[in-house]
């Protein structure tokens, strides 16, 4: 996601129309809302830069009933898109209409590439318990035990949607199945 071409030539801290009009198309905020999350950012990371410490303080901004900092680091490595270390505002922006704007299958694409730690393509039960409870930190769930326990959660959700019985998860799978489960659709999509 973001700017995975080449390094922008102009300053970090300027945005352009054409930034605009690239935001605009790719998320749900208008040109007034993208101008304010901008003088934000800026105000929060005056050189256009957003670290992973300040990503973290600014997602407990949206999540203050959870622990944000298991979920961020996840996400902070995909937004990263060229891994510098840094988010820059369209990564961001972008970031944060993915995880909050997008439908229930536009979620479920962000949070399988959030979890496919190896990179492999497809999701293992370790990484899927990884993702149950880095969600459930996020949004301050405590009730963890019986069938919201984390691993037996990922262990029910692979055994129910391992078409290729590889004991993985392909992204199909992966949306098909977290599409069925009624607590995983409540964590990534509560208004749908």
């Amino acid at each position: 996601m973001g700017n995975k071409g080449g390094k922008k030539s102009r300053s970090s801290t300027e945005l352009s129309d054409k930034e605009i009009a690239m935001l605009k198309a790719n998320t749900k905020f208008s040109e007034r809302e993208i101008r304010e999350w901008h003088a934000g950012f800026l105000n929060d990371c005056p050189n256009g830069k957003l670290d992973k410490k300040k990503f973290i303080e600014v997602y407990r901004q949206f999540y203050p009933q959870g622990k944000a900092d298991a979920f961020c680091k996840y996400a902070f490595a995909t937004f990263d898109a060229n891994n510098d270390g840094t988010i820059d505002f369209d990564e961001f922006l972008l970031a944060i209409a993915a995880t909050s704007q997008g439908d229930v299958n536009d979620r479920l694409e962000v949070a399988f590439e959030m979890y496919d730690v190896s990179g492999d393509g497809q999701i293992d039960q370790k990484e899927l318990a990884k993702m149950i409870l880095a969600m459930y930190d996020l949004l301050g769930e405590t009730d963890r035990k019986g069938d919201r326990d984390p691993k037996k959660r990922a262990a029910h959700i692979i055994a129910e949607l391992d078409v290729g019985g590889d004991k993985k998860l392909n992204k199909q799978e992966f949306i098909a199945g977290c599409k069925n489960d009624p607590v995983i659709q409540r964590m990534l999509a509560p208004n749908v």
